[in-house]
């Protein structure tokens, strides 16, 4: 039996929806390059510029799942159509925004739209796919945000340093626009529409499998983040020189792309089961780093080695609450496929809060055994998971 092959459509429609989460996610990340600009134009202090940063991330986690199940009844080919025209102006209103509350009002609605274009982008490359090259598929797709951390932001920071702060904003109404015309004439007519009501959606919620399967990977980015949001102190800690550190950073966000890569192979075929070992090598690169960072070669390996293990868990665990939505409540596959992104933000959350109160009450180090032991409860979840999908296939 030949293996199935991805079609020319298949690959533009993959190429259509890695281009809208590079342009959503150039525009959700690029805050943090001009955050001192725009403080500096509104004349305010960075703390209170850098709600921008947190109400996007609350809002994000919030919104999402409620307007996933409110509108998914929506034909979905105009929905994102309609979301990306509406992204589209956002972006354009911060060009001429000269107030610190209307660029919050509109960094809030973006998050939204933001939210929910990513849920819609991840079901369409689920249903249009053939079933074994789904990974492959999101993959790329969650590549877009590799890319717009890589490309978009410094490009965008760049802009800003040259222009003002107004024309990155600019920059990203472009990417917006070419988002459009490709999804367009690419996005399929004939997709899935369901009708469903917003309490059988929220019934997914109930489900002790999703609960578990949902703590999975925001434990998993709870891992990386306990260590990554001190990497600056970490890497001066290995006298790194503060004209290199960003090189370092760049450097780990181009590794993390072959991440994304093996990530799309690792959900080809029984990725739970996987994924089970991925976590646990992941808690052994991320402890080894609380000895290899006393010596300059053997800490940045280290530290090649977390990018490469950082988003290994992304497209697996995105299919598999799609999949596990479609046992227990097949209506709410698109609540479903909002909450890997909700999970990720609240990670990321978790994980950064932790190292701060780990960083604050000892040694700067003792963030990477911390990291170590929430990427251990990944695996031990995953392992339930797992010997839970197995007794099920058993009695079926």
């Amino acid at each position: 039996m030949q293996p199935t092959k991805l079609s020319k459509q298949h690959w533009l429609l993959i190429f259509t929806l890695t281009l809208l989460t590079f342009v959503l996610g150039t525009s959700e990340f690029i805050i943090v390059g001009i955050l001192t600009d725009i403080s500096s134009s509104l004349h305010m202090p960075n703390a209170k510029a850098g709600t921008l940063v947190s109400a996007f991330a609350i809002t994000f986690a919030i919104a999402t799942p409620i307007v996933m199940s409110a509108t998914s009844h929506f034909p979905k080919r105009k929905w994102m159509l309609f979301l990306i025209g509406s992204f589209i102006v956002l972006n354009a209103l911060c060009v001429i925004s000269t107030s610190y509350m209307m660029l919050l009002v509109l960094r809030i609605i973006k998050a939204i739209v933001t939210g929910v274009l990513i849920s819609l982008a991840m079901i369409v490359a689920s249903e249009t796919m053939p079933i074994e090259k789904r990974g492959i598929a999101i993959s790329f797709i969650f590549g877009g945000f590799t890319l717009a951390n890589v490309v978009g932001v410094p490009l965008g920071t760049v802009i800003s340093d040259w222009y003002g702060w107004n024309a990155t904003f600019m920059f990203t109404t472009l990417l917006g626009g070419l988002a459009f015309l490709t999804s367009y004439f690419v996005l399929p007519h004939k997709l899935s529409q369901i009708r469903s009501s917003i309490r059988d959606q929220f019934s997914l919620l109930t489900k002790p499998r999703i609960l578990m399967a949902f703590f999975i990977p925001a434990l998993g980015f709870g891992a990386t983040y306990t260590v990554f949001t001190f990497l600056v102190p970490i890497l001066k800690g290995m006298e790194v020189p503060s004209q290199s550190i960003s090189l370092v950073l760049f450097g780990y966000g181009f590794i993390s792309i072959f991440s994304n890569i093996l990530a799309g192979k690792i959900a080809c075929f029984n990725a739970i089961g996987r994924l089970r070992f991925v976590f646990l090598i992941q808690a052994v690169v991320l402890t080894s780093l609380y000895w290899t960072s006393n010596h300059f070669v053997l800490g940045m390996i280290n530290i090649v080695m977390m990018s490469l293990t950082a988003i290994l868990l992304t497209t697996s665990t995105q299919l598999y609450l799609i999949d596990l939505a479609g046992i227990y409540q097949p209506k709410a596959t698109g609540l479903a496929a909002s909450l890997m992104p909700v999970a990720s933000n609240l990670g990321i959350a978790l994980g950064s809060a932790l190292g701060g109160f780990v960083y604050y009450q000892g040694n700067l180090m003792d963030v990477a055994w911390v990291g170590g032991i929430v990427a251990v409860s990944a695996s031990v979840l995953t392992f339930i998971s797992y010997y839970l999908d197995q007794k099920q296939k058993k009695l079926a």
